[in-house]
């Protein structure tokens, strides 16, 4: 398929223009126009842009891609060598921040539910970025035997802060650096909240609400979204897909 049908198809699927984001949605490198092999991975590091390079890749789609709001503009240092990489070989760049997190089906919120068998009920937050919901499992009764469950799906231990025999009622979830929703799912009326990272005020808050805090990991709780897009591209459009897993601890 074309580089232009692909952008079109995903614009629309993902409705990238209903957010107001951090970057810039679609197409942030243009390749060569015709599309047959793609690979998917959390972040644009150099580490994937070689992997695809050595996969024959004609694009790669991520969720953390380039040109931040606030980030130097310049064409130097590791942006200069990422850039070139993707220049020299002819590779298109696609993104998605936002709309890869909402994504109902193939979203990172969707996706981890799927992975941690959580039951979605309601939204929360800004543009309902936040989901809300109870385990599928009846027999998971507190926050210890979650994080239990959450080490033996996502491969790392959760950081906890709470007691782990807090009985678990309505779990929220927001993938990645969304710990600034904390306060949005005690008024949503959760027991737990998990997302990727922490920060120090928020260990504070859950301490005071006696809302327990589960932080998975930024990268651990976002691998799922870029896989679950790449492989309905694959399946829609006949498309060779690889997934390239670059490790990273936050």
């Amino acid at each position: 398929m074309t580089r232009a049908k692909l952008s079109d198809y995903l614009a629309e699927e993902l409705q990238i223009n209903r957010f107001r984001d951090y970057c810039p949605n679609g197409v942030q490198v243009e390749g060569r126009e015709q599309i047959k092999r793609i690979v998917t991975g959390v972040t644009a590091s150099l580490a994937l842009l070689e992997k695809a390079v050595h996969l024959k890749a004609d694009a790669i789609l991520v969720h953390h891609g380039y040109f931040w709001r606030g980030e130097d503009m310049r064409v130097i240092g590791q942006k200069h060598k990422r850039l070139k990489l993707l220049l020299e070989h002819d590779i298109s760049l696609f993104a998605y921040h936002f709309p890869l997190d909402m994504h109902a089906q193939l979203g990172n919120n969707a996706q981890l539910a799927q992975q941690l068998s959580l039951l979605p009920k309601a939204r929360f937050g800004e543009d309902d970025l936040g989901w809300i919901g109870i385990a599928e499992d009846a027999s998971l009764r507190t926050v210890g035997q979650l994080v239990a469950q959450i080490e033996a799906r996502l491969g790392r231990k959760p950081l906890l802060i709470g007691d782990p025999e807090q009985l678990v009622a309505k779990i929220a979830w927001c993938t990645g650096a969304a710990q600034n929703m904390l306060d949005q799912a005690i008024s949503a009326g959760a027991s737990v909240y998990l997302s990727g990272e922490i920060s120090e005020p928020t260990v504070h808050l859950a301490r005071e609400s006696g809302v327990a805090y589960l932080a998975c990991g930024h990268h651990a709780t976002e691998r799922y979204g870029i896989q679950a897009l790449g492989q309905h591209l694959a399946e829609k459009f006949g498309l060779a897909h690889h997934f390239v897993d670059i490790d990273n601890p936050v």
